[in-house]
C-alpha cells in the first residue's frame, strides 16, 4: 500500500453545481484551523482542505430561500465535504452568514469558524449567565481572542491564559480582566473559583486536573479537543459541574434540526462587527492562495505560535 504524502498539490476540478439548499461560492479568502492541520495528517486519500472562507454567491440550489447570486458571504462549511480551499465551493446555506459589510473578504475569512466555535461554546453548551467569571485557556488563539470579546459582551469577568509579552498585550487589548501565565500553575496564580471555564487550547488532558480544581460549585467547563487519556472526575463529580464538548461541524454532520441556528449566530456576529461592538481578529495575511502558501500556514499553526488568525486571499 502507498504510503499518503501529507503535503500540497494544486489541481483543476470541474467547477460544481448547486442542488438543493446548496449554494456556489467564489471563494475570495481563507482562513487556517488546526482542524485542517488534523484533517491533512489524519487523511487517508487525497481531499481538499479548508473551513473558514468569504467569498461571493455565484449560483444557488433549487430550495435556497436565504440568499441570491451577487451576495457576500462567510462561512466555515462542514467537515465531511470538500473543504472551501478552492477557487469555487458548495455550502448549505443554512450554515452560512452575510459577510460584515465593513469587513473586506480577508478578514470576514477570518471570522467563521472561530466565532462559530466560541458563540456555540458559551450559549448552546455551557449556557453563560451575565455577572460571573470565565477562565479561557488558549486566549491568545484563534477562538480565544474572539471568545474574549464575547465573554465580556456577555457581562462576564474574563481570565485569559498567556505566556508571552505580545500575546499578554493581546488579550488585553482583547479586553481580558486578568492575564495568567499557561506555562506556570493555574491554581496558584487565580486562587479562588471560576464560574465557567472554556479550554480552546489544543490540550485537555495537560490542564484537567487545573480545571477540576479551578471550576466552581455547579460550574462548567467546556473544551473543544479530546482527552488522550480517562479523565479523573471525582473533584468534578463532587461539585456537580457540568463539562461540554463543542464541535462547530457537530450541526451540519448531523443535519440537526436547529443547524440554522449557525446561519443566525453568523449574522449577529457581522452586526456585532458591522457596529464596532466586535474586533475583527486577523494578524496575519499571505497571497496568493496557493499550495506553497497554504503549506506556509499549516507550518505556522503547526508551531504553536499563532496570535489570532492567519488568512490566505486572492488567487493567481
Amino acid at each position: 500500500m502507498k504510503a499518503i504524502d501529507h503535503t500540497f498539490a494544486e489541481i483543476e476540478l470541474p467547477k460544481p453545481a448547486p442542488a438543493g439548499r446548496d449554494l456556489l461560492v467564489k471563494v475570495e479568502a481563507i482562513s487556517v484551523n488546526p482542524v485542517d492541520t488534523k484533517q491533512r495528517k489524519t487523511a487517508t486519500s487525497s481531499r481538499i482542505l479548508g473551513w473558514d472562507a468569504a467569498g461571493t454567491v455565484e449560483a444557488v440550489g433549487k430550495e435556497v430561500t436565504l440568499f441570491k447570486p451577487g451576495d457576500a458571504v462567510y462561512y466555515a462549511g462542514d467537515v465531511t465535504r470538500p473543504g472551501c480551499d478552492s477557487e469555487y465551493h458548495l455550502v448549505d446555506e443554512r450554515i452560512v452568514g452575510r459577510k460584515p459589510k465593513t469587513l473586506d473578504f480577508a478578514q470576514a475569512a477570518a471570522m467563521a469558524l472561530t466565532s462559530i466555535t466560541a458563540w456555540e461554546s458559551f450559549y448552546d453548551r455551557m449556557k453563560v449567565v451575565s455577572g460571573k467569571s470565565m477562565l479561557i485557556i488558549g486566549g491568545a488563539g484563534g477562538v480565544g481572542s474572539i471568545g474574549i470579546q464575547l465573554a465580556k459582551a456577555s457581562g462576564l469577568s474574563v481570565i485569559a491564559t498567556a505566556s508571552r509579552p505580545e500575546t499578554v498585550a493581546w488579550v488585553q487589548e482583547l479586553g481580558a480582566d486578568q492575564v495568567v501565565n499557561h506555562r506556570e500553575n493555574l491554581v496558584s496564580q487565580i486562587k479562588k473559583p471560576v464560574d465557567y471555564i472554556a479550554n480552546f487550547s489544543g490540550d485537555l488532558d495537560g490542564y484537567w486536573s487545573a480545571m477540576a480544581e479551578l471550576v466552581a460549585p455547579q460550574g462548567a467547563m467546556v473544551a473543544i479537543v479530546g482527552n488522550a487519556k480517562p479523565m479523573a472526575m471525582d473533584v468534578v463529580r463532587s461539585k456537580s459541574a457540568t463539562m461540554c464538548w463543542e464541535l462547530m461541524f457537530t450541526r451540519p454532520r448531523f443535519q440537526t434540526p436547529d443547524m440554522i441556528e449557525q446561519h443566525r449566530l453568523l449574522n449577529e456576529v457581522a452586526a456585532r462587527l458591522d457596529a464596532g461592538k466586535l474586533k475583527c481578529t486577523l494578524k496575519e495575511t499571505l497571497s496568493p492562495i496557493s499550495g506553497a502558501n497554504l503549506k506556509k500556514a499549516h507550518q505556522r499553526l503547526e508551531a504553536g505560535t499563532m496570535i489570532g488568525k492567519l488568512v490566505l486571499k486572492g488567487w493567481r
